[in-house]
């Protein structure tokens, strides 16, 4: 979502990163260019008038302008002031209330508002264990209630029993009394939205807060709004009095000026982020990340957590011991490929490294292909338990019947083969190394003493990105041009980088 104006912004600051020494008229420059992309952002024009008028006054003194790195000072206070439009700090669902907690979910008909609170109600159920019940209160859609029941069923969370005849307040009510009867500690209210603001629905959704009294008040809108959103978000806290805000689609192309807007104009936090359709695909709403987003900072903390949710901790140690004796087989390879299909596949991995974000245009060039994953895996399956255990058997009669099997070719097969033995040999020599930058990489990768905090991978990324974004020099098929991309990252193939001096050992061309 933040694509366009990541861009933008990291083009203007990178020119005064460049400069040994900054004037007051360098910085004014500057801050033009960043009003003008915040505008085009669709960030509306009082909150980023204020925006610049804070960074300016900080970024135009004495300390920033004398200072050794003065651009870096620059990018810093943006960043800061980003981080402050955007909240400060993370402000997750409030869960601390007497059972049943009420939560009331209001928004525009098609926002996402219906699957956005079976999305909260597997997240309460799996992360915080509390016993959801979601009721629908749309009588007016088609098939609102029954769509509910469906996405009920497939979270495994509990839904209101359909009565038909009632009125929105009185299934509310309904729903609060079958929730201390059934002894649920959340209750989720999906009321019903319009294609546009109207009285008729601002009346219904503020006497059904008057019904059952949410403690949470969550405003669903669509990322793609633009700055409609911002008046969606004043009209539903004057009536209804929000207390938060959950933003759906931001894995779209929306501007990304919208979630700036709405923090700063309402003053009501954006608690959770709609990242995509599955069910999954929700998360917490953090300033800092977002803003490191922005600046192209990447997102340390994110990729750490969605290691964490997606990796079985037992089998990735032993799979981190093979790896260290240099004896993990083509099986082993294979749930690497798995666990990186979890984790959001080649882009949403690259998209929280630090670095990345500048080489944008070199890896769409690059034409990554995100089915690569998939294919690597039906090679593996292909195989039989032997020829996994041992690649060297495989000669020429052994690939082609592969090769068939699997709907590849024989080269692509030479590839998985290649990938896999310098994985290996890359992986033994990290997890034998005691000291310097294999020895730090070898232990974020939990291959020498475990997986470091999100707090110490934060402040990995922080000292990768005052270098430049790179990752230690020296490190076995890495590129020295190429920064922030361990060269023996799994899944990915044998192509090549325009414009980053030849062949790069991990990425692969679509056909």
């Amino acid at each position: 979502m933040f694509d366009n104006l990541s861009d933008r912004l990291s083009g203007i600051l990178d020119t005064l990163t460049r400069r040994g020494a900054l004037r007051p008229e360098d910085v004014d420059a500057a801050m033009r260019e960043v009003r003008r992309a915040l505008l085009e952002a669709d960030v509306s024009l009082d909150v980023a008038r204020a925006f610049i008028e804070r960074v300016r006054e900080k970024a135009v003194g004495e300390t920033v302008i004398k200072s050794v790195t003065p651009g870096q000072m620059v990018v810093k206070i943006v960043h800061d002031e980003l981080v402050n439009t955007l909240g400060s700090d993370a402000d997750p669902i409030d869960l601390n209330a007497a059972p049943p907690v009420a939560i009331m979910m209001v928004g525009l008909q098609g926002s996402g508002k219906t699957t956005t609170t079976a999305k909260i109600a597997k997240r309460v159920t799996d992360l915080a264990k509390r016993k959801v019940l979601m009721a629908s209160l749309d009588t007016r859609r088609p098939a609102a209630m029954e769509q509910l029941a469906v996405l009920g069923k497939q979270v495994g969370v509990d839904t209101l029993p359909i009565v038909q005849g009632q009125t929105p307040p009185q299934i509310a009510k309904r729903a609060i009394e079958a929730a201390k009867l059934g002894g649920y500690d959340v209750v989720i209210l999906d009321t019903a939205g319009r294609i546009t603001l109207d009285e008729a629905m601002m009346a219904e959704a503020a006497e059904v807060k008057r019904a059952t009294d949410p403690h949470e008040v969550l405003l669903v809108a669509d990322a793609l709004t633009g700055q409609d959103a911002v008046n969606l978000a004043k009209a539903f806290d004057g009536r209804v009095g929000l207390t938060g805000i959950v933003m759906t689609r931001v894995d779209g192309d929306g501007r990304g000026g919208a979630a700036l807007s709405m923090r700063a104009v309402t003053g009501k936090p954006i608690k959770l982020i709609g990242t995509g359709e599955k069910m999954d695909a929700l998360e917490t709403f953090d300033p800092q990340r977002i803003a490191g987003r922005i600046l192209g900072m990447g997102d340390i903390v994110s990729l750490v957590e969605k290691a964490a949710a997606n990796i079985d901790a037992e089998k990735a140690a032993r799979t981190a011991e093979k790896m260290r004796k240099g004896t993990f087989d083509l099986s082993d390879l294979r749930e690497q490929l798995k666990q990186m299909q979890k984790m959001g596949g080649l882009g949403g991995l690259m998209g929280m490294m630090p670095g990345v974000a500048k080489m944008k245009n070199q890896l769409a060039a690059a034409n990554l292909d995100e089915s690569l994953l998939k294919r690597q895996c039906a090679i593996i399956d292909s195989m039989t338990p032997q020829e996994r255990r041992n690649p060297d058997i495989l000669k020429a009669s052994r690939k082609k019947r592969i090769a068939a099997g699997s709907g590849t070719t024989p080269e692509q097969i030479n590839k998985l083969l290649k990938m896999h033995r310098g994985m290996a040999d890359m992986m033994k020599a990290m997890g034998g190394a005691k000291r310097g930058p294999l020895a730090g990489l070898a232990n974020a990768l939990g291959l020498g003493g475990g997986m470091p905090s999100p707090e110490e991978m934060q402040k990995m990324a922080e000292k990768l990105q005052q270098q430049g974004g790179g990752l230690p020099p020296g490190m076995p098929g890495l590129p020295q041009n190429m920064p922030g991309l361990p060269g023996g990252l799994p899944g990915l193939g044998g192509g090549k980088l325009p414009g980053l001096g030849g062949g790069y050992h991990g990425i692969g061309k679509k056909k």
